[in-house]
């Protein structure tokens, strides 16, 4: 009999690997979408950023407000930076599903929250307790808070045992340290683009004056879609045939005077205006999406979102693997038809286009295109088939 040992054990190292893709992967996002009436807790925790944080961590548990208990809670008047912190506290670093929450040692547990993890949390301020009372009842109460207890457990929303756990208390959690005032952290985008690979661009802001647009228009919210180092060095001798005016429209060209995150962008496809828009000059291009994968069209070209250089509102720098470029200052390719009989070639650049950059701008492209675990899965089952029929 033939031995097809070799590829029975690549099928079955396929197999494995495909399962390991999804193990311990949660959403927070999707899990409370499914649950509208935490939809006001859904959201805030992606504005704050905290989902993004808790689809990282492997053990969790959230102890999620109904709309009524984040009523009261917005009715406080918190800034997005202090109710970041306040929610923080209703994540807890450690996996309490229903069981384990009725057999507390002791019947009390002080754990830790991401509110103590962030570094921000003074004492143990950053710490909650949790009491199982008598009568089956679980209290929940924040270190801080004089030993009063603030709400009581209410049901269980989602239990992926020791992954992550969806617990639903009846009001939020009160800290003094939590509730303090806390001012907007200081966002300086040349000066964060300078330590993440877009340093070149960020100097070419600074030496065209264009980062002073930029830079006014952070409090308001603002998205850069920066090219990097090794884009923006191979784009310059293009760059240094523009006129002053023109090098400023072009920098513009790569800010959106909004924040988007990455699943915003994901979810608005369609036209957007930039910071050098203004009146008949549109400046504008279009977001589209192929699952993970976000593109930037201009008519003249298409660039791809490789990576995140900070998101935190309302600030948020994604890195490019190509320079944007406007209609306005480039001619769009355009197709001419080819001759009877003869080959279809890739259309060049246009004779009076300043600049061409889809050859010497293909680099920081890793990341984009993975994979699926799917796909992955569906080989391996695929070869492992074919050596039990022919075995």
């Amino acid at each position: 009999m033939t031995r097809h040992l070799p590829l029975l054990t690549l099928a079955v190292s396929l197999a494995l690997l495909a399962s390991t893709g999804t193990v311990n992967a949660h959403n927070i996002t999707r899990i409370l979408a499914k649950h509208p009436q935490f939809s006001t807790f859904n959201h805030y925790l992606t504005v704050t950023h905290l989902a993004a944080e808790i689809n990282r961590r492997q053990t969790i548990t959230v102890l999620a407000l109904d709309n009524a208990a984040m009523s009261s809670l917005l009715s406080k008047q918190l800034s997005v930076y202090t109710l970041r912190n306040v929610l923080s506290l209703h994540v807890l670093v450690d996996y309490f599903g229903t069981r384990k929450l009725h057999q507390i040692t002791n019947g009390t547990e002080l754990t830790a929250t991401m509110f103590q993890a962030t570094g921000s949390a003074p004492g143990a301020s950053g710490y909650v307790n949790i009491t199982d009372l008598n009568g089956g009842k679980v209290a929940f109460g924040a270190e801080d808070n004089n030993g009063k207890i603030d709400a009581v457990y209410v049901k269980s929303l989602v239990e992926i045992p020791y992954n992550i756990s969806v617990l639903q208390i009846s009001q939020p959690l009160n800290s003094a340290e939590a509730e303090a005032p806390t001012a907007a952290p200081t966002l300086n985008v040349t000066a964060i683009m300078s330590k993440q690979g877009c340093k070149a661009f960020s100097d070419l802001l600074i030496a065209s004056g264009a980062h002073t647009t930029f830079e006014e228009n952070v409090d308001g919210g603002l998205t850069v879609f920066c090219p990097t180092d090794a884009v923006i060095n191979g784009f310059m001798p293009k760059y240094k045939n523009l006129t002053a005016p023109q090098k400023q429209s072009l920098l513009l060209y790569h800010g959106i005077p909004i924040y988007q995150s990455l699943q915003m962008l994901k979810n608005s496809n369609g036209v957007m205006n930039t910071l050098a828009t203004n009146g008949a000059n549109k400046y504008d291009f279009t977001v589209q999406n192929d699952g993970e994968v976000v593109t930037l069209e201009t008519k003249v070209t298409t660039a791809t979102i490789t990576g995140t250089v900070k998101d935190e509102e309302p600030l948020v720098v994604y890195k490019i693997n190509k320079v944007l470029l406007p209609r306005e200052l480039f001619k769009a390719v355009q197709k001419a038809p080819a001759p009877k009989g003869a080959k279809v070639v890739a259309d060049g650049p246009a004779a009076d286009a300043p600049a061409d950059e889809s050859v010497d701008q293909t680099a920081d492209n890793n990341g984009v295109n993975k994979m699926d675990c799917g796909r992955l899965a569906v080989v391996a089952l695929s070869l492992l088939s074919g050596v039990v029929m022919f075995s």
